[in-house]
């Protein structure tokens, strides 16, 4: 199994953070690679569509609002892995109300790809994604 995570720190308090990703289907209000989310199942299924059109289904596997975390699993999706699953998770840092440190990691197996490429893959849809959230926070 293959993992690879990304932190950034981000010039808001982590309850602003939190509050702008913390829904499970607020990608579209921060990430512009993913324009559309369609909530299913009652939240716990969330259906987007990339700035290509594909369809990616994600499924919420853990939610801890007083953490500020959430993991979620791949059901569907264009990327060459299987076993999916990541946790978006908004940090404190101590002597600091005014920012943040948001992190985002996750774990695959790689699928008719090498480890090397997903986890190349992974690693710059974390950081392209932390460093437009940062933008949205300072726009």
């Amino acid at each position: 199994m293959a993992s690879t995570s990304v932190s950034r720190t981000v010039p808001a308090s982590p309850d602003k953070v939190w509050s702008l990703i913390g829904g499970f289907d607020a990608l579209p209000d921060w990430l512009p690679y993913i324009p559309e989310s369609t909530p299913l199942e009652g939240g716990r299924v969330r259906r987007l569509a990339n700035a290509e059109g594909e369809v990616i289904i994600e499924r919420l596997v853990d939610f801890n609002e007083a953490e500020r975390h959430y993991s979620y699993a791949i059901l569907q999706a264009p990327f060459p892995v299987n076993g999916y699953v990541s946790t978006l998770r908004v940090h404190a840092i101590p002597g600091h109300d005014d920012i943040a440190e948001v992190q985002w990691s996750g774990r695959f197996n790689p699928d008719h790809a090498t480890e090397q490429e997903v986890v190349d893959l992974f690693t710059g849809i974390y950081a392209d994604g932390l460093d437009a959230l940062h933008k949205t926070l300072t726009a």
